[in-house]
């Protein structure tokens, strides 16, 4: 059974904060792989890099598949997607004019200067 909506996205933003485990999605992006084939770039043991497959597994971001002896990952686009959609609630807001809003403060300082 899967978390909670809320939950997941904790899950989700939690394994999506550490850079091995996002160096990780990109390289499933490419094709799905071998724990061992993931590990063999990585400067770690096979172990550490099974513990970071697990968090992404459990945020439901990839699958693990067992073929025989070799255990396969493969990317779960639902997890990503829950996410996403959760962010583009965000993209209603206007971009922040910057040089606007410096101008607003300029023009209210000076105001509160004369006053």
């Amino acid at each position: 059974m899967a978390a909670p909506f809320p939950e997941r996205l904790d899950l989700i933003f939690a394994a999506l904060a550490d850079p091995t485990r996002r160096q990780l999605l990109s390289m499933l992006l490419e094709d799905d792989m071998a724990v061992s084939d993931v590990a063999q770039p990585f400067r770690m043991s096979l172990a550490a890099i099974s513990k970071h497959l697990a968090v992404l597994a459990a945020a439901g971001l990839i699958r693990q598949e067992r073929r025989g002896r070799i255990t396969w990952c493969m990317l779960d686009p639902e997890g990503m997607r829950l996410a996403s959609v959760w962010m583009q609630g965000f993209g209603q807001f206007d971009p922040v004019d910057l040089d606007a809003f410096e101008r607003f403060l300029d023009n209210e300082m000076r105001e509160w200067a004369q006053e």
